[in-house]
């Protein structure tokens, strides 16, 4: 992956610890109701709600995402802890690798 592609996909984003759970993951709130998430770590073993839905014999990967985590991240946000991403953490100002828009 090229520096460029790699800034794309990362730039903005900052650690949130879910508030339920502990688990930690990155978030870039690219609008407010556009959130990006990565997770640092196997879901299925550090949150709960993966945990169970593993272990019911679901596959987590067809979870959009924890709804404690997306309330974590929804408080954070109302309490000022996380904010929207700015201009300057949309790489290349919201260009897109390769030059599109």
């Amino acid at each position: 992956m090229t520096a460029e592609v790699t800034e794309f996909l990362t730039a903005g984003l900052r650690p949130h610890e879910c508030r339920s759970c502990g688990t930690c993951v990155l978030v870039k709130k690219n609008s407010l109701k556009h959130t990006s998430i990565q997770w640092t770590t196997d879901a299925a073993r550090s949150c709960p709600v993966f945990a169970a839905h593993a272990a019911a014999g679901g596959h987590t990967a067809l979870l959009d995402t924890c709804e404690k985590l997306s309330d974590s991240i929804a408080d954070a946000v109302r309490d000022g802890a996380l904010g929207l991403a700015t201009a300057a953490e949309q790489p290349g100002g919201g260009v897109a690798p390769g030059g599109a828009r």
